[in-house]
């Protein structure tokens, strides 16, 4: 009688049990404080310093929410039910270094902090039990004070946007429309109807539903804008369902976006209709410049993209004058042009007709204004993955000069990103000097990321570097400073040093530490770090970061468990696979969805691990999805086994979203593993038919490649144990949490190993600390299980009982 009972317990495990934690050498991390991060003055002489809140508990996460129209709203604060916040924040002389504490609210949830015009105070939100409060800090007096008694609504736009004045803000507050009074008493059926409209669409969760929904979403996105003055003086200048709002550059007109009705059961809230207007500001007349239907119908492609106007915007070197872009295409990838976009602008007081600026070849991108009659543009098609990046001539017209064309993914050959300083409306623009500007980039090379600082000549196409990260340190440029622009503030780290911020001179070379953050996770000072490189059967060079703990000796201890982590990428050519995606001289940070944690378990831990699939000879990449990720894997554990370090025969495998399809796949079509660990992840590709990650084939064009790659269709093949981890409340595209427990349910029936742990409250990362240490405890359990301890018999059958 006792065996059959606890076979039962065995096959048929509770459906709920408490939170658990995991031992103390991982715990202790999570309950670390995580690192400061630093909001620069313009000129870099000041420091906001910031500190950010842990996690969150799980009665947090648990009050109300409201999921509609494709948000997830707090209803009593009116903001978002999702938010990260800053417990506490101070000053930082930049000079001399010296840190300087201010007055702030006691056991506040901070976020949204800006500087004024002028620099002299801060703006922020505090987010109280009753709703979200603005906040000005004076940094002379080091005081903070609230602006109103009224409460914000930030539920789909931002809180609030300084004027120019430095004494006035405008924000975006809540309606005094009540909350409505919902009957649960369904007044009719719901009913979509189609006609003759190709209109694929996207697995998107949490829309409008029913009436009521729709009740809500109308009474939450309401707004008002105020002009608020820090004396306590407030006037309304705008309300309704306003989803973005910008004042002018020259701040004489207010640009609004606000969204009308119907609403749709099918799409989000920002592919509702909306009009686009200007307000005059001193006359009070409205100008509207669009009314931009419902998007609903797009053709099919990721470079497909709606029809009509769409990113209306300010420019931000001129007053007071509208850009947008129209598709040239019908917004069809498919359609031959030599056009896919056109520019267009609109200068005030917005009467005439628009006027064009400029073609692109590919879709467009952006644009970064200069100081004169220069701009950048950037377009880019995902199809080629080409990126064209070019000198506009604001004044006649054209386009003056491609700066770069070059493949997008081809971290080797990026030139960055222009260094961007602020005009005098205060906005932010690129400035070209003696023909030339600066460039930060990630500075990717076969040694690894090399940040640089770097000058483009605008007459040769020339890049002299200014500076550039140099072994044993992986050096950030973060803001470039002084009137002669020779400062550079930096992060700085390695393998031994924490993150912190330099003053570097360009000229004389010499830097300067700034600040001094200590090390939050010292329990990973005991690992040892190494970034392996390998290749693969085919010949594509891939790579690995390896952890294991700095005591290991593998003479004395043998080979090492293994855990591989990693996420698959697509990539066109062999060339741009093979490149070097990380940078050896990092310093270890952990958060809570790494794999770092079970090196100090006493694992040997491949991080990071590259995972490329290829098309090949005009193949797509996922044509050969599944060999391309065996033949991955495998390269990965000879390479660690080569090494003396991993036991080939222990090796466990692991991933979160994508890389829980991965993990799955690999359990399914090779024997490569002990087990495997699957978060948040999808598969049944049947379920997200209009195409997946970056698959723009449907399943309908290619129902044997969605078979081919999904594993709940060859969920008989999985005879490794696999761990499946998902939110309950996952509102990812495609990734429904339905899908573990489908894959969960099909790997029972056909009599495999698993276990499935949903975790109340979470979406598709994780955030209430008693979720993530029971994720943690679940991992370490099932690692512990089935890979550390795999040829270990447990003593009776109660061990195998969680």
């Amino acid at each position: 009688m006792k065996k059959i009972i606890l076979l039962l317990l065995v096959y048929f495990p509770l459906l709920s049990q408490d939170y658990k934690v995991p031992p103390d050498v991982i715990r202790s991390l999570i309950d670390a404080d995580p690192q400061p991060t630093i909001s620069l003055t313009k000129e870099g002489d000041l420091g906001l310093v910031l500190f950010r809140d842990g996690y969150q508990s799980i009665d947090e996460l648990a009050k109300d929410e409201l999921r509609i129209a494709g948000t997830r709203l707090d209803p009593v604060r009116y903001t978002s039910s999702r938010m990260t916040y800053y417990k506490s924040f101070s000053l930082i002389d930049i000079k001399s270094g010296d840190n300087i504490s201010v007055d702030f609210p006691l056991n506040g949830k901070f976020s949204f902090f800006r500087w004024s015009p002028d620099e002299e105070k801060v703006a922020y939100t505090n987010t109280t039990d009753k709703g979200v409060e603005l906040w000005v800090l004076d940094i002379k007096s080091k005081k903070s004070q609230k602006v109103s008694d009224r409460y914000i609504n930030d539920i789909l736009n931002s809180p609030f946007q300084w004027y120019n004045s430095n004494d006035e803000i405008l924000v975006s507050l809540r309606s005094n429309i009540k909350e409505p009074n919902i009957s649960t008493v369904p007044t009719g059926p719901i009913i979509q109807e189609t006609t003759d409209q190709n209109a694929p669409s996207r697995t998107y969760q949490d829309l409008i539903k029913n009436k009521n929904d729709e009740i809500h979403f109308e009474h939450y996105a309401s707004v008002e804008l105020h002009k608020m003055s820090l004396n306590g003086s407030s006037e309304i200048i705008k309300k309704g369902m306003i989803k973005d709002y910008d004042l002018s550059p020259d701040q004489n007109y207010l640009l609004t976006k606000t969204i009308n009705k119907p609403f749709s059961y099918l799409v989000p809230y920002y592919r509702f209709p909306y009009t686009v207007s200007t307000k005059n500001l001193d006359n009070n007349s409205i100008e509207i410049i669009a009314n931009i239907p419902i998007d609903e119908v797009r053709p099919k492609g990721f470079d497909a993209t709606r029809e009509g106007i769409r990113s209306v915007s300010w420019r931000n070197d001129l007053g007071s004058e509208l850009y947008w872009v129209e598709a040239n295409d019908g917004g069809d990838p498919k359609v031959k042009t030599d056009h896919r976009d056109i520019v267009y602008t609109l200068s005030s007081p917005f009467k005439t007709q628009k006027e064009e600026l400029v073609r692109t070849k590919l879709r467009f991108r952006n644009i970064i204004w200069g100081m004169g009659n220069e701009a950048i543009m950037g377009e880019r098609l995902w199809k080629n993955r080409n990126e064209i990046t070019s000198l506009l001539d604001t004044e006649s017209r054209s386009v003056k000069k491609v700066l770069f064309d070059r493949q997008y993914d081809d971290i080797y050959s990026d030139p960055g990103s222009p260094v961007l300083s602020p005009n005098t409306f205060n906005r932010n623009v690129v400035e070209i000097k003696k023909n030339s500007f600066y460039m930060i980039g990630q500075g990717g090379s076969p040694e690894g990321y090399r940040p640089f600082l770097s000058q483009l000549n605008l007459k040769t196409l020339e890049s002299k570097i200014l500076f550039r990260s140099e072994a044993p340190y992986y050096e950030r440029p973060i803001k470039l400073t002084g009137s002669d622009s020779k400062t550079l503030i930096t992060s700085r780290e390695s393998k031994s040093d924490n993150p912190n911020y330099f003053i570097r001179n360009l000229n004389s070379k010499n830097s300067k530490q700034i600040t001094y953050f200590e090390n939050p996770y010292k329990k990973l000072e005991q690992l040892k770090k190494e970034v392996i490189n390998y290749k693969r059967d085919d010949g594509i060079d891939l790579s690995s970061v390896v952890y294991t703990l700095e005591s290991y000796d593998p003479a004395k201890e043998g080979r090492l468990p293994v855990l591989i982590w990693a996420y698959p990428r697509e990539y066109t050519s062999k060339k741009v696979a093979s490149q070097v995606r990380t940078s050896p001289y990092r310093f270890t940070r952990i958060s809570y969805g790494s794999p770092i944690f079970w090196a100090l378990r006493g694992y040997a831990v491949m991080a990071s691990t590259e995972m490329p699939i290829v098309g090949f000879d005009g193949d797509q990449p996922n044509d050969s999805f599944r060999d391309q990720l065996v033949m991955n894997a495998k390269a990965a554990i000879d390479k660690i086994s080569d090494m003396g370090i991993g036991d080939r025969d222990r090796v466990g495998v692991g991933g979160h979203s994508y890389g829980a399809f991965m993990t799955a796949n690999l359990l399914a079509h090779s024997d490569l593993f002990a087990a495997g660990i699957a978060r948040s992840g999808a598969y049944n590709r049947t379920l997200t038919p209009f195409g997946f990650q970056r698959e723009e084939r449907t399943y309908w064009e290619a129902p044997e490649l969605y078979n081919y790659m999904s594993p709940f269709m060859h969920a008989d093949k999985v005879n490794e144990p696999l761990l499946l981890i998902h939110g309950e409340e996952d509102n990812n595209s495609g990734t429904f949490p339905v899908q573990s427990i489908r894959f969960f349910n099909a790997i029972k029936g056909h009599g495999g190993t698993s276990k499935l742990v949903m975790l109340p409250k979470e979406s598709h990362g994780y955030r209430a600390k008693e979720s993530i240490l029971h994720m943690l405890y679940e991992m370490d359990s099932w690692l512990e299980r089935y890979v550390k301890n795999k040829n270990v018999k447990p003593d009776n059958v109660k061990l195998k009982i969680n």
